[in-house]
């Protein structure tokens, strides 16, 4: 394997030569490499995230989320069918689709108002956003292990029922049927909370 030269004045930074390297490099278990290849390429994918998630604490633990993603399945990348830049970008532009579309279901079911103080699903000055924190939190908490496990990877991980039928190692049919069932519960659970609140 061919060493890694030192970046010069005449080097730019979107080298794909350089980049294919550390990816050879890291699918070798090279961790130097990985972070390497970090301040190379975190740059142009933040801005990507961020783009589209208006939102910089997602768009930094989805950045964290697809180099992680990168270190395990770095035998995926294949040089002929493009650079490593572009096969990062991919991932990234399908990450952050996938986490707004679950932000954005969770908003338009009313089910969560936000998953710790620090996101911004709810608006931070909104006086009843404790209230709303605690009510979804006791929803969650009345789902099964089960449900809450496929609610979780799928609402606050942004994970496709594809990905979570490989997470869980079950048939995506059943992702689908747990997730539609959880659902029912955290409504008919919120529901229920808020008529008691008007007796």
């Amino acid at each position: 394997m061919e060493a890694i030269s030192a970046p010069t004045a005449q080097t730019q930074p979107d080298d794909p030569a350089i980049d294919r390297q550390l990816m050879a490099k890291i699918q070798s278990g090279d961790q130097t490499a990985l972070a390497t290849l970090y301040d190379r390429q975190a740059p142009q994918m933040m801005g990507l995230a961020m783009r589209i998630l208006q939102n910089r604490r997602d768009a930094e633990d989805l950045l964290h989320d697809v180099f992680l993603e990168a270190w395990q399945k770095a035998d995926a990348y294949q040089a002929d069918r493009g650079t490593v830049r572009n096969w990062l970008l991919l991932r990234t532009r399908s990450r952050a689709i996938d986490r707004l579309r679950a932000l954005k279901t969770a908003r338009e079911k009313g089910v969560l108002c936000a998953i710790t103080e620090e996101e911004t699903i709810c608006d931070e000055h909104d006086p009843s956003t404790t209230a709303d924190n605690i009510l979804a939190r006791k929803a969650l908490d009345s789902l099964s292990k089960i449900q809450r496990i496929v609610i979780e990877l799928s609402y606050f991980e942004g994970l496709t029922c594809s990905e979570i039928a490989t997470h869980c190692n079950i048939p995506i049919g059943t992702v689908k049927s747990r997730l539609s069932a959880a659902m029912t519960k955290l409504r008919d659970q919120l529901s229920a909370t808020e008529r008691e609140a008007n007796v």
